[in-house]
């Protein structure tokens, strides 16, 4: 694209546009410029609100996918694509997954993680060829994550990931981006200008944030990562993650910490299993039974042996 060509498509979108309630920002203090940033940021969660309905499009897909072993493969550049790694890499400390099930891909690769590269998200080419690298299938969903809505790089992996057959999920600031006309469900947060106008890690990555959150938290939830409000597949993997499973334990059960930690150290630090075996009473073999037999719903597993008792 020109130097004309791009300047002409910046100016047409919302989130490069000047914010009349900053520009006079240079001239405050410190607290008066923390002031005006609030003021901006608390219009990011209305914004989010008003595309639940596509939010929840995107968790049903991801969740299909997830019950037929696809993944969830996130994909941009930059902030975006920071945001992406950064969501899939608490997934399995959060939710017990394997690594591969939420994979963050950044165009530039893990170096761009640390160091900017922005000149890789001009390649379409590019955005295509890592999700070649691993092996994208029709099974899979890929969130293609792009404030703007026009980064080559990402269009290029959405327009691949059709051509594959699998679930398409564009995530964009702007209204009728390119990638949301690119992708088979559009998510499209309108957050505004920036305080500063142009960046796009500030109101723009705060939605994107809040969206990411949104799409893994509520489909573990729906694949019974959960019990009531509880993490209940966490993975005890450090001495902080210990400590919080058997607070979860307790918290699930009512029990005390020596109950909760017989029970974890019994199971091998699995949280389900214990709560499990604490509320029916059932024995290691028989708690592994019920829950298997639940497709691993710890309320519906508690739920059935109470009612059988």
């Amino acid at each position: 694209m020109t130097n004309d060509a791009l300047l002409n498509a910046l100016s047409q979108l919302v989130s490069e546009g000047r914010n009349p309630e900053t520009m006079d920002i240079d001239l405050l203090s410190s607290e008066q410029i923390l002031v005006r940033m609030n003021q901006q940021d608390s219009l990011v969660p209305l914004a989010v609100e008003k595309v639940i309905p596509e939010i929840a499009q995107a968790v049903d897909a991801i969740t299909k996918a997830f019950k037929q072993g696809g993944r969830l493969l996130y994909v941009g550049a930059g902030t975006s694509g920071r945001l992406g790694v950064l969501d899939a890499s608490e997934c399995p400390p959060t939710f017990g997954t394997a690594p591969e099930m939420v994979v963050g891909i950044i165009a530039g690769g893990k170096d761009a993680m640390f160091r900017a590269k922005e000149g890789a998200e001009d390649d379409p080419v590019l955005g295509a060829q890592d999700l070649k690298g691993i092996a994208l299938t029709d099974k899979d969903v890929v969130v293609g994550i792009a404030a703007s809505g026009r980064t080559p790089y990402v269009i290029g992996a959405l327009e691949y990931t059709n051509e594959i057959g699998a679930t398409s999920v564009a995530l964009s600031c702007n209204p009728a981006s390119d990638i949301a006309n690119v992708a088979n469900i559009a998510i499209s947060p309108v957050v505004g200008p920036e305080a500063l106008t142009g960046s796009t890690r500030l109101k723009s990555g705060t939605a994107q944030k809040l969206v990411l959150n949104m799409l893994t938290t509520a489909s573990m939830i729906r694949l019974g990562k959960s019990y009531q409000n509880l993490m209940v597949d966490v993975k005890a993997t450090n001495a902080k993650l210990v400590a919080r499973a058997t607070r979860i334990v307790m918290q699930a059960t009512d029990c005390n910490k020596e109950t909760a930690t017989t029970a974890l150290k019994q199971t091998d630090y699995d949280v389900k299993l214990s709560i499990l075996m604490i509320l029916t009473g059932l024995d290691k073999v028989s708690a592994e039974k019920q829950l298997t037999k639940q497709d691993g719903f710890l309320r519906k597993a508690v739920d059935s042996e109470n009612s059988a008792s």
